[in-house]
């Protein structure tokens, strides 16, 4: 197994010359990295047209420009961010004062998943460098091309003691791991998360997951059943249902369901085409590994519509299945890619139910128009994030930390809370020294009656 204490030590020698803590350091950084994104815009599509078949609008709108929005607002908040915020201090600390300092971590590990294989390297990679942190990342091997041209980019504009990039397959992060590092952050499955956390724990060392799970969608009686329709097979159907928060499954309302089932089938069309498997935009399944598993679920209970496959060019197109049941194959894990399972309810708490006995999901969205069903759902059930009346959306708002919880992950990150993520919050007390509050001390005369009323 390869050692890498030297790149982490380098990188922890570095850290310790305190350059990274210095904000116009951090803003210089990101700055670079920003123009090194730009100036490989067309390398990096054609990187994910490679691996993935990604579209250059998807490329773009889930790859490029979600983390050149994300710079952006970093930048323009962080010399704010980075100040001591000062709190109330108690009157039993009269006359000093408190503050919280932003304390960088010093050196982060930040392993990267294949499904997006750009955005989730760099959109922790913004955070670590807004904190003042230096970082290793290890990108997927499943996707070489944009992993190749991250490497280049990094490279180009950073030294290796500063950033650096790793590449290499699980062994390789098994090695890493079991390097000493200040903080870690990983995205991907859940299995390899617990590997990953108890890397961390072997040395107490702060970890970040963002995982996924089974995220169920809900549409209710009362929704817009087109809109809905159309922007849940959006949400499902981008990058193939290669995505974290993707809807894993829906449970539509028996009163709507087949005008669903039709909206849906129409959504479809107008997204991806009557022969999707025909569509040059249309995303790829990452290896055949994956095809092979997706496969096994086209045969769980009802095929409604698609189910279509390639398996020369690992491709399966937008297939919904009904009649299923939580016994099927299909809703044993997290699909992770475009198959939708559809589940019928006839009351709210019947829905709830079924979620409930589930692990808590990454993502939760209800599509409805009552504002009592939509305080239902979101304060009767336990879950990362999600959407009313949308899915996937609140991922890309930088106001909104990102993450899960339970199996789902934990930790977050996205705007302030990527800072926050890779920042330990440093509390400092300043006390006076103009006087003493002398019943503190133990030989002060009825300290503790005096004591008792202060303190009470």
């Amino acid at each position: 197994m390869e050692n890498y204490s030297a790149c982490v030590n380098n990188q922890k020698a570095f850290f310790h010359k305190g350059e990274t803590e210095d904000v116009d350091f951090r803003i210089n950084s990101l700055k670079k990295l920003r123009t090194a994104i730009q100036q490989n815009e067309n390398a990096l599509v054609e990187a994910l047209k490679v691996d993935l078949n990604k579209s250059e609008f998807e490329a773009y709108s889930t790859e490029i420009g979600v983390v050149l929005k994300e710079i952006r607002f970093v930048l323009k908040h962080l010399r704010k961010w980075v100040k001591p915020e000062r709190v109330k201090t108690p009157i039993t600390h009269f006359g000093s004062s408190s503050l919280i300092y932003p304390e960088p971590y010093g050196v982060a590990l930040i392993i990267a998943p294949w499904n997006y294989p750009f955005q989730l390297a760099v959109a922790p990679l913004i955070g670590a460098i807004a904190a003042g942190n230096c970082a290793i990342i290890k990108p997927s091997e499943l996707t070489p091309n944009t992993s190749d041209v991250l490497e280049r980019l990094i490279k180009e504009i950073f030294t290796q003691d500063y950033i650096a990039i790793v590449q290499g397959d699980a062994k390789t992060s098994q090695a890493l791991l079991h390097e000493k590092f200040n903080t870690l952050f990983f995205t991907g499955s859940a299995p390899v998360g617990k590997i990953v956390m108890e890397a961390a724990a072997k040395t107490l060392t702060p970890v970040t997951l963002e995982l996924g799970g089974k995220s169920p969608c809900i549409v209710h009686e009362d929704a817009n059943i087109k809109l809905a329709a159309k922007r849940i097979a959006w949400g499902k159907f981008m990058n193939a249902g290669q995505t974290c928060i993707a809807p894993d499954y829906v449970y539509v309302h028996g009163a709507i369901k087949d005008e669903f089932l039709d909206q849906l089938k129409k959504a479809m069309k107008a997204l991806y085409g009557e022969d999707p498997l025909e569509n040059a935009d249309y995303t790829h399944i990452v290896n055949a590994k994956h095809f092979n598993r997706l496969c096994a679920f086209l045969d769980n209970g009802k095929l409604f519509s698609g189910g279509k496959t390639d398996q020369a060019h690992s491709a399966i197109e937008p297939t919904v299945l009904t009649d299923v049941n939580w016994e099927d194959p299909v809703m044993q894990d997290e699909i992770f890619g475009p198959v939708l399972p559809v589940l019928e309810y006839h009351d709210l708490p019947e829905a709830m139910e079924g979620i409930h006995n589930q692990p808590n999901p990454l993502a939760l969205y209800l599509f409805s128009n009552s504002e009592s069903v939509q305080q239902e759902v979101v304060n009767g059930i336990a879950f990362g994030g999600g959407c009313v009346n949308d899915t996937v959306y609140h991922f890309v708002s930088p106001y909104l930390p990102f993450g899960g919880i339970g199996k789902s992950g934990t930790g977050s990150y996205h705007g302030k809370g990527s800072f926050d993520t890779f920042s330990h919050q440093k509390s400092v007390l300043k006390q006076t020294t103009l006087f003493d509050i002398p019943f503190r001390y133990p030989n002060v005369k009825n300290g503790l009656k005096k004591m008792k009323l202060f303190l009470k």
